[in-house]
């Protein structure tokens, strides 16, 4: 804040000062007035929606989404108006649309207040008159539906989808912006339209390929990798939360074997199961060879799962610590870990998560 002086008040009987010495309104280091709306630089701006600068300068030059009262020899400074166009854009790019489509969309709608989540904005423009703009490329949630009829982006910034669907580079784009709150929208959009299992093998699954090569190329991107991961199994056991009633009496126990750390892909199996009305156990990756054979006595289940990404890991001893004979429960095994020719004879091997879901529910539910 600059500092506003004036002369001294007079003493009493002195006269009132002349109107030249009279304060103005105190002003920021940029010359804003200091009681006007809170304006942010760029780089704070590219901060909080997770693009670079230059990003947001090139959206200011192509489409005209810079600061709108930017005027020369004074800093770029977006208000809260400009911002809110920005994160309309974004949310449409999140989506599937072209940049040029997400901009004429943030353009043309009618931006609420800056704000993290948007059911607030959908609120707002609930009370209008309804008649919005509708972009042809992307899907947005709430009383805004974009539909899904093409797009014309090519992948998600930094990431290889060759041939990926809107709804995927979206999913990248969020991941790579490290948006879980959208990352974990979309996959649950997903979900509920087209299925827990086309939702892992034609968007989930891409995505999470494209960060773990990008981070093989670049060594970095570990950040983007655990968020990912961790916002996927959030939204996979929002499903599992929500689900039908289970129509089988006896359970199926899911469970990585014993050191495994990964365990995404079995959380994919307990949603789609729970989808289809079959009751499950799953244990996390921590379980014990102990607690394992534990939870099978214990839970008495009509089939047990294994799953093992690593072939390490993947040791047909685990199977033998596992008391699934006295229990007449059917074994399956599941993951990249495992090779046919080393299993028992009793023991099922499962190669993708469409072949899981069908076996199982097909095993206990008849």
């Amino acid at each position: 804040m600059s500092r506003v002086t004036t002369r001294p008040e007079p003493d009493q009987g002195q006269g009132t000062p002349h109107p030249i010495d009279e304060p103005g309104p105190a002003e920021t280091s940029d010359g804003a007035p200091a009681d006007a709306e809170p304006r942010l630089s760029v780089a704070a701006v590219a901060r909080r929606l997770g693009v670079a600068p230059a990003t947001l300068r090139t959206w200011d030059r192509r489409y005209g989404l810079g600061p709108s009262d930017h005027t020369s020899g004074r800093h770029r400074r977006y208000g809260p108006a400009d911002i809110a166009r920005l994160e309309q854009m974004q949310r449409a790019l999140l989506r599937g649309a072209s940049p040029a489509e997400a901009a004429r969309y943030a353009r043309t709608v009618a931006a609420p207040p800056p704000q993290r989540y948007p059911e607030a904005a959908e609120q707002a423009s609930a009370d209008g008159s309804g008649d919005g703009p509708v972009l042809l490329s992307g899907v947005l949630d709430g009383e805004t539906e974009l539909k899904l009829v093409g797009g014309t982006n090519t992948g998600g910034r930094g990431l290889r989808l060759p041939g990926a669907g809107p709804r995927t580079r979206g999913l990248g784009r969020a991941a790579l912006a490290l948006d879980s709150w959208s990352v974990q929208r979309l996959l649950i959009e997903s979900m509920n339209s087209d299925g827990v299992v086309r939702t892992w093998n034609e968007m989930l699954q891409p995505v999470l390929r494209a960060v773990h090569e990008r981070r093989q190329r670049s060594g970095s991107g570990v950040e983007v990798l655990q968020m990912l991961v961790d916002c996927a199994s959030t939204a996979l056991r929002s499903v599992i939360a929500n689900a039908p009633e289970p129509r089988n009496p006896r359970p199926v126990v899911l469970a990585p074997v014993p050191g495994e750390a990964q365990e995404l892909e079995l959380v994919a199996l307990a949603a789609a199961l729970a989808v289809n009305r079959v009751d499950h156990r799953l244990f996390g990756a921590a379980l014990p060879r102990e607690g394992l054979a534990a939870a099978v006595r214990r839970s008495a289940p009509a089939a047990v799962v294994l799953w093992a990404d690593q072939s390490h890991y993947a040791s047909p001893r685990v199977l033998e610590g596992i008391p699934i004979t006295r229990q007449r429960a059917r074994a399956f095994v599941a993951g990249a870990g495992w090779a046919q020719q080393t299993l028992p004879a009793h023991v099922e091997q499962l190669d993708s998560l469409e072949v899981a879901v069908a076996r199982v529910s097909e095993t206990v539910l008849g």
